[in-house]
């Protein structure tokens, strides 16, 4: 059983997902973490960012793997080094790439294949799982969202203005949306959450008695 949770950046998605996965008994796919994997390993090697055909050849020879909490980037933990902000501000040049959605599309349906997860992301309930079991699309205005943003760099020790946040944040929900290759959208069959203004709680709230919904649904059913 997939749930699939999509959305603008800052608008919460891997917390609810987590949330959310945690009072489901599930587990959690970051999708996210997956395309700054792979910026890292792009980074490192110092190609063009813009070059499908290196990055075509980069996911040929990099090992990723998602265990619970964890990313391995061929064999080592880089949980932390693919949070800095130099990956952040480059993620978006990658998650562009035509090649690189599509491979790393088969590796997150591969992942879910005979488990029962909630995954988040850009295009997961419209591209990646277009039959998942229940689809959502979280966002949220984009001021609160940059000072969502604002609050993760924080804890890591970067301080950054809204006033730059803001205007990246814009351009980024406007490329998201307009790329060719699994533009950022709701999926026709989506259950919209707008998070401004809610706890995480309440948000989960939302998603969970969604699920127990359709799931108690599918069991009258069934009988």
């Amino acid at each position: 059983m997939i749930i699939t949770i999509d959305g603008p950046a800052g608008a919460g998605k891997s917390s609810a997902a987590q949330g959310l996965a945690k009072r489901l008994g599930f587990e959690f796919l970051d999708t996210g973490a997956m395309y700054r994997a792979v910026t890292l390993a792009a980074l490192r090697t110092g190609i063009d960012l813009r070059d499908n055909a290196a990055l075509g050849r980069l996911l040929e020879s990099v090992h990723l793997e998602m265990p619970p909490g964890r990313v391995l980037l061929d064999g080592k933990d880089v949980s932390d080094q693919i949070r800095t902000r130099e990956v952040e501000q480059a993620t978006g040049l990658i998650a562009d790439s035509p090649v690189v959605r599509r491979r790393l599309g088969e590796m997150q349906r591969a992942i879910a294949v005979g488990r029962r997860m909630v995954c988040e992301g850009r295009d997961q309930g419209t591209i990646v799982f277009p039959d998942a079991f229940c689809k959502f699309f979280l966002s949220a205005a984009v001021e609160e969202r940059a000072r969502r943003r604002q609050a993760q760099m924080a804890a890591r020790g970067e301080t950054v203005e809204l006033a730059t946040l803001l205007p990246a944040i814009e351009t980024r929900d406007r490329r998201d949306a307009a790329r060719e290759s699994a533009p950022m959208r709701p999926a026709a069959d989506a259950v919209i959450v707008d998070s401004t203004g809610l706890s995480l709680d309440e948000v989960v709230d939302r998603m969970e008695t969604e699920v127990r919904r359709r799931s108690e649904r599918g069991t009258r059913k069934d009988e």
